[in-house]
């Protein structure tokens, strides 16, 4: 063996061995309600102190419908009391974060997604919707964004704060909330998924706002939360089936009208609504620009210089939270890059506190160098953060491959993926559509 040789299986041992650097792509956080107040407008005092008095209101109509299930809401707070300080309590979420592995995160609002007692004022959290009172949006925005920067200041290098932003009020002030949200550290931006009676995202007037997006190199993201579930009745399962629905739709509204054509610095992404329905979307979406049968008596595409696939792999990504094998298994048509996973602390239905062994359970067999990009590489890239001042935090608390189940044997675990990665999107390949390479 020459010492060429030996150098590069140290260097490949050493790469196996490394801790991952783990970036959650969705987090949250936020302050008990009342708390907002300070950082409000006074002059929205007393709507705040009207939008207070209907907590009480809101949370029984959510326990009727069948949203909040009272028995888990006790026993959720009772077992995790001390964790969910984490929402708000700097020192308390550092320990949290430690204690799942994750060297970083991606904080969107609403720390509370039981009871709704951290929620930004005026419901602009989660919540946040194009129909909301266009003054009161705004103001409830601007306080969250106000408390968020001071938060994610302790630990800039661990934090990227996400700033709600209604982008349905007036052009000009939605870019003069975007140029102080990044002026005071915050670093993404979180529209509506939908606008109601607004004016949808393919309306130019929002050209300005995609712009200063770009400009600021702030990634427009949107979340799951938003629904229209006036139309739902007592019938949670109608609101469970469509809920991730409502955040992807803005994608093919930014897509085919050209957004993405105007403004290629803009990034643009689709938390916690899982990629399960990106393939076939992507598929669909490229069939139709490429001249599918279906698609011959339309007009042309002329706001597009290239197919979806390629505007996705170049503008958009996924924060894939709690990302399932099933998700995993498609990783090659979505692209390995674009997925981003997030651990959803401190909400219930994320991997928190049992991240390292949801990580060990979902990630066994996929390979390493792959994974450091889904877990933590690429959204280091998309969100800004600086690698190298996470790396002696992901040395110290970062879960390593052998934690993971993920064999020394690389070369094997390769190969079991060869057929799936040189298929890829077979669409585009002219490959067989692979079999899945892991169970559901």
């Amino acid at each position: 063996m020459s010492d060429r040789d030996s150098d590069s299986d140290r260097d490949r041992d050493r790469a196996y061995d490394d801790p991952y650097l783990i970036v959650s792509s969705d987090c949250h956080a936020g302050l008990p309600t009342e708390q907002y107040r300070p950082y409000l407008d006074s002059r929205f005092h007393r709507a705040f102190d009207e939008f207070l008095g209907q907590r009480d209101a809101r949370r029984e109509e959510a326990t009727r419908l069948g949203i909040r299930n009272e028995a888990f809401a006790a026993r959720w707070f009772h077992d995790h009391e001390e964790g969910l300080r984490g929402g708000w309590d700097t020192g308390q979420r550092l320990k949290e974060l430690d204690g799942d592995g994750v060297a970083a995160e991606v904080v969107f609002p609403d720390a509370d997604a039981v009871d709704s007692q951290t929620a930004a004022p005026f419901g602009v959290g989660l919540g946040l919707s194009g129909d909301q009172d266009p003054e009161l949006g705004m103001a409830g925005a601007r306080a969250h964004n106000r408390w968020l920067a001071e938060f994610v200041s302790e630990r800039p290098e661990r934090h990227c704060g996400v700033a709600l932003l209604p982008v349905t009020g007036e052009p000009d002030e939605v870019v003069a909330e975007i140029h102080r949200a990044k002026a005071s550290g915050l670093g993404a931006l979180m529209i509506p998924s939908m606008w109601v009676d607004k004016a949808p995202y393919h309306d130019r007037r929002y050209d300005p706002v995609w712009a200063a997006a770009a400009a600021t190199r702030m990634p427009v993201v949107t979340h799951s939360g938003a629904a229209p579930r006036h139309e739902y009745g007592d019938h949670l399962g109608i609101y469970v089936s469509e809920v991730t629905w409502w955040p992807a739709r803005p994608l093919w509204f930014l897509l085919w009208s050209g957004v993405f054509e105007r403004h290629p610095g803009l990034r643009f992404g689709i938390a916690e609504a899982g990629c399960w329905w990106l393939p076939n979307q992507l598929w669909f979406m490229d069939r139709l620009y490429l001249g599918a049968h279906g698609g011959k008596k339309l007009s042309p595409f002329a706001e597009l210089k290239r197919p979806p696939s390629e505007y996705l792999d170049r503008q958009v990504f996924i924060c894939a939270t709690n990302t399932k094998r099933r998700e995993l298994a498609q990783r090659y048509e979505i692209g390995v890059d674009n997925i981003l996973w997030g651990s959803d602390f401190p909400h219930p239905e994320g991997t928190w506190p049992a991240t390292r062994q949801w990580l060990r359970d979902t990630f066994h067999d996929i390979p390493v160098a792959e994974s450091r990009r889904m877990l933590g590489l690429a959204a280091a890239e998309v969100f800004g953060f600086d690698t190298g001042k996470l790396a002696p935090i992901a040395r110290r608390i970062g879960p390593t491959p052998a934690d993971l189940g993920q064999p020394a044997d690389q070369a094997a675990v390769e190969a079991s993926w060869a057929r799936s990665r040189e298929t890829g999107r077979h669409w585009l390949t002219g490959s067989d559509f692979p079999v899945l390479g892991v169970a559901p």
